[in-house]
This record gives structure tokens, C-alpha cells and sequence, in this order.
């Protein structure tokens, strides 16, 4: 009797695999949010040009919907490390050395960005103890912040595990298509 090999990698492939679905939900969101918001565009210009009647809600809509697809995008771009760069001292730094700084850039950047997040979630029990709404539709912004604010969560999440993976596995970090 043969032994079929087995070719388990420990956990790494599952991990990876929980990230890519992880990084794709929110892109999701994103895209959906943008094609609504690109539809939204296009019947007030319709309704604006034939019936000089624009929509109310339009532009607090606009709003809302610019505040998700920034959010919703904000771990992925942070995951994949396509934020603004400023690499004016790369050259100066070896490989070793880029990825120790990479390591402390993102560690520090992850643990600082929990105060803002914070920050953001007393906000949002200050907008549900006062009951605020937007001025059109009435949507309770607590729903809004709310989603600023866990976005901001995993958005430093992202950066400590992006940090600890850069050093321990940094084959990781390159985007695949």
C-alpha cells in the first residue's frame, strides 16, 4: 500500500486564502457603492436637464457614499501597501534594513491609528445619545461613523499584522493577480 503524499502547509494556505477574502469584501462594497453612486449621478443629471428638478438627496448621498468607498477601501489599499509613498531614502537603505524600517513604519503607524479610531467611536456614541440624522433622508449617522470607525479598526489591524508579516513572511506582501 502507497502513501499518497501530503502536501500541507500548516495553516499558511487557509490564512492567506481568509486574507484575500477579507482584502476582496470590502472592494466589493467599494465597487457596488460606486456604481450606485455613479447611477445616482446620472439620473439627477437627467432629472436636472429635462425636468429642472434635481434630486434633494443628491449630494448628501454623494457624501455618504464618497465616506464608504474611501473606508471600505482603506484596509485593502493598506494591506497591498498602495498608499503615498515617499522614497526619496530607499537607495540609502539595504534590503535588511528596508524591512526593518518597513516593519516600524508599519507597527507604529498600526498602534497610533488606534486613537483616532477611538476618537471616532466617541463620536459615534455622541451622535446616537443626540439622535443625528442626515438632513434629507434621515439616516442616523451612527451608522455612517460607525463604519468609519471599525473600518479604522481593522485598518490598524491590517498594519500590525502587515508589520509582523513583512518581517516573518514577506513573500506575503506581494500582491498577486
Amino acid at each position: 500500500m502507497t502513501k499518497t503524499p501530503h502536501t500541507d502547509t500548516g495553516g499558511a494556505a487557509g490564512l492567506k486564502r481568509l486574507g484575500r477574502i477579507a482584502v476582496q469584501l470590502p472592494s466589493w462594497l467599494a465597487a457596488l457603492t460606486l456604481f450606485v453612486m455613479m447611477a445616482m449621478t446620472f439620473i439627477d443629471v437627467i432629472l436636472r436637464s429635462a425636468a429642472n428638478s434635481p434630486l434633494a438627496a443628491g449630494p448628501e448621498l454623494t457624501k455618504i457614499f464618497m465616506a464608504i468607498i474611501v473606508f471600505s477601501s482603506l484596509p485593502m489599499v493598506t494591506w497591498r501597501g498602495e498608499g503615498i509613498v515617499v522614497d526619496l531614502l530607499d537607495p540609502w537603505f539595504s534590503p535588511f534594513a528596508a524591512r526593518v524600517r518597513d516593519f516600524l513604519v508599519d507597527l507604529i503607524t498600526g498602534v497610533l491609528l488606534f486613537w483616532p479610531a477611538f476618537r471616532i467611536w466617541d463620536f459615534v456614541e455622541r451622535a446616537r445619545s443626540y439622535g443625528d440624522t442626515t438632513e434629507y433622508l434621515q439616516i442616523p449617522m451612527t451608522y455612517i461613523v460607525t463604519l468609519i470607525a471599525v473600518s479604522v479598526v481593522i485598518t490598524a489591524c491590517v498594519l500590525i499584522i502587515r508589520a509582523f508579516t513583512g518581517i516573518l513572511r514577506p513573500q506575503w506582501l506581494r500582491y498577486e493577480k
